[in-house]
């Protein structure tokens, strides 16, 4: 039998409008979309992947028919129809930049008690906050009591709060050191980086301190500078023994940090979900057994496809130079 990935998130369906109003806006599956097919361009032969998602009940139908086009993905259990609405995002760019981000739907998080049974069967789990509610701190800490496999976590929306409008707006995370305690490896952009030092502090400084002790790695995506890391110095190259020597790490072990090229870009169509690409086809990598550094060259290579491509649907083949065929919504 082959190894299982689970994969926590929220299906979103996307309306993206760009600065120029002649051009019709795009609708398609995001959210946890665009991780789900990168992994399955990614990852090695033999990983089936769990989603772990809820879905709004006006959209579960269609979500279920787009969950069957992935190769590898196994929808089961964990995937589990809500009365409330789907989650759905209107973004709006300008010159290839997110100028906004508005979230309507109300699909709960995952509550206490949850999780732990649904992964039971999982070798690794990747985590994704798309909507920054998929689960609470308390959650978050209970999924790593009880799962014993590695764990990688996009803290993405969590630096994201809701106005009244909808509207997401950048916030500080709290308690986010203990966060990062919930998981093995937090991948943050930049903008949430500095957040973290909002309070006061050097935020490299705080990730130095924060990785080597619950925490193994920290990655930072840059953009088109590439990405970047801190990582404990002595950090098995086996994520699965990540997660087997968490009793036995000692605090503040030294840590090393260093930065990975982006790849060239010849023209940009759409940037969005390529954080979710970049962090999903890095742990892959390490799952298949790519060094640290192989990894993240490959995420910075997959995350620079996927802005020639526009949604979620279709990616992989995409990604693997592939043509896909036409289907329904």
């Amino acid at each position: 039998m082959g190894c299982r990935l689970g994969v926590v998130g929220t299906l979103v369906w996307d309306t993206i409008h760009r600065r120029d109003v002649r051009e019709a806006p795009v609708e398609e599956w995001g959210g946890i979309g665009y991780a789900l097919e990168s992994l399955v361009a990614s990852l090695p032969a033999g990983w089936e992947i769990v989603p772990l998602v809820k879905i709004g009940a006006d959209l579960a139908e269609p979500a279920g028919r787009y969950l069957s086009t992935l190769p590898g993905v196994i929808p089961g259990p964990g995937v589990r129809t809500v009365p409330e609405a789907n989650n759905r995002v209107e973004l709006n760019y300008s010159e290839g930049i997110r100028r906004s981000e508005r979230l309507s739907g109300g699909v709960p998080p995952w509550a206490p008690g949850e999780l732990p049974p649904l992964v039971s069967g999982c070798d690794a789990l990747y985590v994704n906050f798309i909507s920054g509610f998929e689960m609470t701190l308390e959650s978050a800490l209970e999924l790593r009591d009880h799962f014993q496999g590695p764990i990688w976590a996009d803290l993405h929306s969590l630096f994201l709060g809701v106005d009244e409008e909808g509207l997401r707006i950048p916030k500080p995370l709290n308690r986010w050191s203990e966060w990062f305690r919930a998981f093995d490896a937090v991948q943050v952009n930049e903008d949430e980086f500095r957040l973290l030092g909002s309070g006061g502090g050097d935020p490299w400084t705080l990730a130095a301190r924060a990785v080597g002790r619950d925490l193994r790695l920290l990655a930072v995506t840059l953009g088109e500078r590439g990405s970047a890391c801190v990582v404990e110095e002595a950090l098995p190259a086996d994520p699965f023994r990540w997660a087997r020597e968490r009793p036995a790490l000692a605090p503040n072990r030294p840590a090393r940090s260093f930065r990975v090229e982006a790849e060239a870009v010849e023209e940009a169509t759409d940037s969005t979900g390529c954080g979710d690409v970049w962090g999903s086809t890095t742990f892959a990598r390490l799952l298949a057994g790519d060094s640290l550094e192989e990894a993240l060259a490959q995420g910075n290579r997959m995350a620079a496809r996927n802005v020639t491509h526009r949604g979620a649907r279709g990616l992989h083949h995409h990604l693997t130079g592939g043509i896909a065929p036409g289907s329904e919504p």
